[in-house]
């Protein structure tokens, strides 16, 4: 009976902890990592780094001036493989950081093709190689799905025009900087998280001192409750032809300005007459392609040029595009390939057939095509992006609902600019009205 009561009084405790640490690993995966994981996976790293190193091909024949001080000076009749020398280890609430030096003989490709095996071995989620500088690699290892529940690092790089918009599966921000990649494209099927993935763009833009440019074909569904901090909005195919006819003038005015300084780009400008950058965000471009009858496709044409024309100089005046839609390719009609080769970045959500994923990332990454095509429909928010580099990674934006986003673009209403080619277009709000009311436009645009 007495032992009976013992086993009773140890057991329990130790099955509700068990029990609460099987629950943290489900529900709080941050907190079950800093408890049990990051210890169990720092242990197991060193513990069995260099026989690791040693079976996954990782390590390189010493030199004879080594050789010869090992047997010799420390009378060792045996030469162990040289791995990788350990760096620097950073542990987060996410995973582990390694820098490693690569001995002689050894490339980042050798490290990046052993990763899945590394992975296997020291038991985490997932490990990604990055190349940090010659001969340096950074093993980022994450102890559990960090894009499942998205939580935002705090360390984040800043610069004028960056703007983090999603997390990255190594744990690192994935941060939009339209100074490297001045264009992007965004694609997804509907419900795949692409408005998700615009709003915390808007959000982000809306805290610099950028100008914003909408496109909305859609009535302005999406992108009128954002009025306060719009500089420019159009919501019908018409208005959408004299705004790109606007933008276009604004580029060439830039122009006139660069010229005269002596300037090869904006930045190189005094901050005194340095103009603001301008963003232009387009929602469902397939809708500036579509036309109904025959006489409007000579507006269809229009546009499509003024974008190319955007797409090809606008970036040394400090003019950028962030294309959304659903589909986007050479059937949409004359210049949509044009325009897609001047989109360096690119974002696939969930899309609804294969040739889609191919559309946005098989002439720049083949590879995350399959990656793609995998994502499931209950992680919404869940992308590849990729650029023309050939790399690519999944990414997932944190949940951000439009209200949300409105009172952001309400609280940073004062920052926005006065352009004079855009105040046909520049949208109304009421004083008196929520950042959610109806938009009207200052005076009729006529059509073109």
């Amino acid at each position: 009976m007495t032992d009976l009561s013992t086993l009773w009084e140890v057991g329990l405790p130790l099955a509700g902890a068990g029990g609460g640490l099987g629950y943290a690993k489900v529900r709080a995966p941050r907190l079950y990592w800093s408890l049990v994981g990051l210890p169990v996976a720092t242990t197991r790293f060193a513990v069995t780094y260099r026989s690791t190193m040693d079976v996954c091909g990782l390590t390189v024949q010493p030199s004879r001036l080594r050789a010869f001080m090992v047997r010799n000076l420390a009378r060792r009749p045996d030469v162990q493989p040289v791995p990788p020398k350990i760096r620097r280890v950073r542990a987060s609430s996410t995973g582990l950081r390694v820098t490693l030096r690569l001995p002689a003989g050894l490339e980042p490709a050798d490290v990046m093709a052993a990763s899945e095996r590394l992975r296997h071995a020291w038991g985490v989620h997932s490990v990604h190689v990055t190349e940090t500088k010659p001969g340096f690699v950074e093993l980022r290892m994450t102890g559990y799905n960090v894009l499942r529940q998205v939580r935002m690092p705090r360390s984040i790089p800043a610069g004028p025009m960056t703007v983090p918009v999603a997390l990255r599966e190594d744990g690192t921000a994935f941060v939009r900087d339209y100074l490297k990649v001045p264009h992007a494209l965004t694609l997804g099927a509907n419900q795949s998280g692409k408005s998700m993935y615009q709003r915390n763009l808007i959000a982000g833009l809306a805290r610099l001192r950028v100008a914003l440019v909408g496109i909305d074909c859609k009535r302005g569904v999406e992108q009128q409750r954002y009025a306060p901090r719009l500089s420019g909005l159009a919501i019908t195919p018409e208005e959408a032809s004299g705004l790109l006819d606007a933008l276009v003038e604004e580029m060439e005015d830039r122009f006139d300005l660069l010229s005269g300084h002596g300037a090869a780009d904006v930045w190189e400008l005094p901050f005194a007459v340095r103009p603001v950058p301008v963003v232009l965000l387009v929602d469902e471009v397939a809708e500036l392609f579509l036309v109904a009858t025959k006489k409007d496709e000579e507006r269809r044409d229009r546009m499509v040029t003024q974008l190319i024309r955007l797409g090809q100089m606008a970036r040394a005046a400090g003019m950028f595009l962030e294309v959304c839609g659903q589909r986007f390719g050479s059937d949409l009609g004359k210049g949509a390939t044009a325009l897609r080769a001047q989109l360096t970045g690119r974002v696939v959500h969930r899309v609804n057939d294969k040739q889609t994923a191919e559309m946005g990332l098989g002439d720049i990454a083949p590879d995350a095509v399959v990656a793609v095509t995998s994502i499931p429909p209950d992680l919404p928010g869940l992308a590849v992006a990729g650029d023309t580099s050939g790399g690519w990674s999944r990414i997932r934006t944190p949940a951000l609902t439009a209200s949300e986003v409105a009172a952001i673009c309400v609280e940073h209403a004062h920052l926005t600019p006065d352009v004079p080619r855009l105040d046909p277009y520049r949208p109304v709000v009421p004083a008196l009205a929520g950042p959610a009311a109806n938009v009207r436009l200052v005076k009729p645009i006529p059509a073109t």
